[in-house]
Parts: C-alpha cells; sequence; structure tokens
C-alpha cells in the first residue's frame, strides 16, 4: 500500500489541501473540481498519470457524499430518477476506468473542448434555461433518459474526468427540465456513483496512493459541505453563473492541452 507521502515536500501537500477544499467547494456547486485537483496531484514526485487519476477519485468521493447528503437534506432532490441514474452511472464509469489505462485522453479532449463550448453557447443565450423545473419527459421515457445520461456520462467519468459533474448538471438541465439547483443536487449523487465506479477498478489494480488520497478527501469533504450550503442558499441563478464561470475554466485549460498534444508531435 503506497501513501504517497515517501518523498513529498510540506509545501506540496499544502497545496494539495487547498486544491482539495477549492475543487469541493466548485464540484459541489456545479462539478469540475477536477479541474484544480488533478494538476495540483501531479506535483506528487513519481506519481502516474494512472495513480493521480484513481487517487483524485478517491478524494472526490468524501466531498460528493459529503453535498450529496447535504443537498438531500435541504433540497431533497426525488431519488427515484437519481438512484437508477446513479447505478447505471457506476456502471459506466466502471468501463471507462478500464479503457483509461489502455488509452490516452488526448484521443478525446478535442471533442470534449467542442462539447463544453456548444454547453457555454446554450446556457449563456438560453438565460431563462434552468431557473424553475419544467420536466420535458413522463413516464418511463423520464427514467430511460435519465439512465442514458447517467451511462454517457459515468463512462467519461471514468475514463477522463475533469468537468463530469458541469456535464451531469447540464444535461438535467437541457434534456430533461430540471432547474440548476435541483440538477445540482441529483448531479451529486451521480457523481458520487461514478467515483465509487472508477474505486472499484482502481483499488485492486493498486493505483491509489491512500495517504494523499485520505488527505485530499478531508479537505474535499469541507469544501463541498460548505459549497452545497452555499448553493442552496444562493439559489439557481447563482449556481448558473458559477456554471459558466467553471465551464470556461475547463474550455481554456482543455485547449490548452489539445494545443501542446500537437504541439509535441
Amino acid at each position: 500500500m503506497i501513501s504517497g507521502f515517501e518523498s513529498i515536500q510540506l509545501t506540496t501537500l499544502i497545496m494539495i489541501v487547498v486544491a482539495g477544499f477549492a475543487a469541493g467547494w466548485i464540484d459541489a456547486v456545479v462539478g469540475g473540481g477536477g479541474l484544480i485537483q488533478l494538476p495540483a496531484l501531479l506535483l506528487v514526485p513519481g506519481i502516474t498519470p494512472v495513480q493521480a487519476l484513481a487517487t483524485n477519485k478517491m478524494g472526490s468521493i468524501f466531498g460528493t457524499a459529503t453535498s450529496a447528503t447535504t443537498y438531500y437534506r435541504r433540497v431533497g432532490p426525488d431519488l427515484k430518477t437519481a438512484i437508477p441514474m446513479a447505478v447505471i452511472a457506476l456502471a459506466g464509469s466502471f468501463g471507462g476506468a478500464v479503457l483509461a489505462t489502455n488509452l490516452p485522453s488526448s484521443v478525446f479532449k478535442p471533442i470534449i473542448v467542442v462539447a463544453l463550448i456548444a454547453v457555454a453557447l446554450f446556457t449563456a443565450l438560453r438565460p431563462n434555461a434552468g431557473e424553475l423545473t419544467a420536466l420535458r419527459h413522463e413516464g418511463h421515457r423520464h427514467y430511460v433518459v435519465a439512465c442514458a445520461i447517467g451511462g454517457v456520462i459515468g463512462f467519461y467519468d471514468g475514463l477522463i474526468g475533469p468537468g463530469t459533474g458541469s456535464f451531469l448538471v447540464i444535461a438535467l438541465v437541457s434534456a430533461m427540465g430540471y432547474a440548476f439547483l435541483e440538477a445540482s443536487a441529483k448531479a451529486k449523487i451521480v457523481n458520487m456513483a461514478t467515483n465509487a465506479g472508477a474505486l472499484l477498478f482502481f483499488v485492486p489494480h493498486g493505483s491509489l496512493l491512500w495517504g494523499v488520497g485520505a488527505v485530499l478527501g478531508l479537505s474535499n469533504m469541507a469544501g463541498g459541505y460548505l459549497g452545497a450550503r452555499t448553493a442552496v442558499k444562493q439559489g439557481s441563478g447563482f449556481v448558473r453563473l458559477v456554471f459558466l464561470v467553471v465551464v470556461g475554466a475547463l474550455i481554456i485549460k482543455l485547449s490548452v492541452d489539445v494545443w501542446q498534444d500537437y504541439s509535441a508531435k
């Protein structure tokens, strides 16, 4: 069992704690905390990309569990939709994690950038979207659409990760008609399951840095609790604004990654 503390410096550990708290707060509001957390983990000496991804999942599951519980107590999301969606997402995430060990994420990054730009434009050009819940589907169709969203985004989370919560929120808003706040509440339950699905694969393969993951998890929990309470207090308008900021940052970060990958060839 590798702790990750073998050669880590105190300054690096402090940066990981701060990154974990900030990521937990962002994840609780709209998702996308991996944008902060993954780069911080890559500062650990000798860490591999798979170890960083696995340890990120360990830290994130603490935060998503905390924020999901906070949302459930204060918003009361519909579990009849969230639980089946989460189960399918868990299976999808496990499959994505299996593929992550064999396929470079650079293959998918250009597609993700285009998808994020489309998401940002949709949100910016439709200011009334997500203000109130007005479900687009009824009966079995509602659950089929929810499970399809869970499966696809769960697979993405296991494969790459950053932006998963943001994709879940916008899918629940645009494809299903939920308000931003209720979408965030459901997204946290599903995101907790996707983290668990990836860990089901990573743990037996010895990819986790357990010590670093535990520290990251505690700081993520604190950020997740505060973020969920902030989102509930401020409402859907606040969640929408933070969503646009996070998606914009994701677009910039992944665009730079794509350019660097292209320049290196």
